[in-house]
C-alpha cells in the first residue's frame, strides 16, 4: 500500500472510532425510555485537605469562647461552615484566638482583637475591632468580597481579606479550625 492511501485509511477509521465513541453513549441512552427523573444535589463530603505542616495549640476557656463567637457571627451571616473554618484558622494565626488590646511597643502599629484588624486601616473603632462579634462580621465581609473563596486554599481566601506580611502562614491552621468548626458548630 502506498503512504498516502494508508494515512487516508488510518484517518477515516480513526474518524468511525471517534464518531462511535462520542456518538455510542449517546445513541444507546436515546435508545433507553426515559424517566422521570429529578435532579440529584451533588455535596462535597469531606472538607479540602489541609496545606502544609499543621500547628495545634491547647486552648484555654476564653480562647474556645472566642471560637464559639466566631462560629455564631458566622452562622448569623448565613455563611457555611467553611467561612468558619477560614475564619477560626485566620485568628489562630493573627491571635491564636486572644482577643488582643493594645500591646504597647510590642503592638504591630494599631491592630487589635482577634483578628489584629487596625482602626486606622478602616476596620471600625478600638472598641469595634475588640469585640468578637463585630470583628468576624467585618473579616467575613471581606471574605464574601473575595471571588471564588469557598474553592481556594485557606491561605488564599485568607491573606486576600487580611493583607498580611506572612500570607502562607494561615494555611498551618486548617486542621485546629475544621476540628474547632466540626466539635462546636452544632452545640
Amino acid at each position: 500500500m502506498n503512504t498516502i492511501f494508508r494515512k487516508s485509511m488510518l484517518s477515516v477509521a480513526g474518524l468511525a472510532f471517534a464518531g462511535g465513541v462520542f456518538a455510542g453513549p449517546i445513541a444507546a441512552h436515546a435508545a433507553t425510555p426515559t424517566m422521570d427523573a429529578k435532579p440529584v444535589a451533588v455535596v462535597q463530603t469531606t472538607a479540602p485537605k489541609p496545606q502544609g505542616d499543621q500547628s495545634h495549640i491547647t486552648l484555654n476557656d476564653e480562647q474556645t469562647g472566642n471560637a464559639k463567637a466566631i462560629i455564631a457571627a458566622t452562622k448569623k451571616a448565613g455563611l457555611p461552615e467553611r467561612a468558619a473554618v477560614i475564619s477560626i484558622a485566620t485568628s489562630l494565626q493573627e491571635s491564636k484566638l486572644d482577643n488582643l488590646g493594645h500591646l504597647g511597643d510590642a503592638n504591630d502599629h494599631d491592630s487589635l482583637g482577634l483578628f489584629q484588624q487596625r482602626p486606622s486601616s478602616g476596620w471600625g473603632t478600638p472598641e469595634q475591632i475588640t469585640n468578637p462579634e463585630y470583628s468576624t462580621t467585618a473579616f467575613l465581609k471581606g471574605l464574601r468580597q473575595v471571588d471564588g473563596w469557598q474553592d481556594m486554599p485557606l491561605t488564599e481566601a485568607a491573606q486576600t481579606v487580611q493583607v498580611s506580611a506572612y500570607p502562607d502562614a494561615y494555611a498551618q491552621w486548617e486542621q485546629q479550625a475544621t476540628d474547632l468548626v466540626a466539635q462546636h458548630w452544632n452545640s
